[in-house]
């Protein structure tokens, strides 16, 4: 998934639920910056406030190792 796929899935489940970009920025505790750079996809934006991000808009990140990745 690029930075532009994860903007793009968090600006419509964002207004899939009737939130502003102010809306989420305070609940989630970011800023409106933030939120803006999110759903334009930028791709420096901090690892941890995008995982917020979507935490409060209900969604979750699936990351998985390939099948033939050696255990240690």
């Amino acid at each position: 998934m690029t930075p532009e796929e994860i903007g793009k899935l968090v600006r419509r489940q964002r207004k899939g639920v009737g939130l502003t970009q102010a809306d989420l920025a305070l609940t989630s505790g970011t800023g409106m910056r933030f939120i803006s750079d999110l759903e334009n996809g930028k791709p420096t934006c901090q690892l941890g406030k995008t995982l917020i991000v979507l935490k409060t808009l209900g969604l979750r990140l699936n990351i998985s190792a390939p099948h033939n990745a050696r255990r240690r």
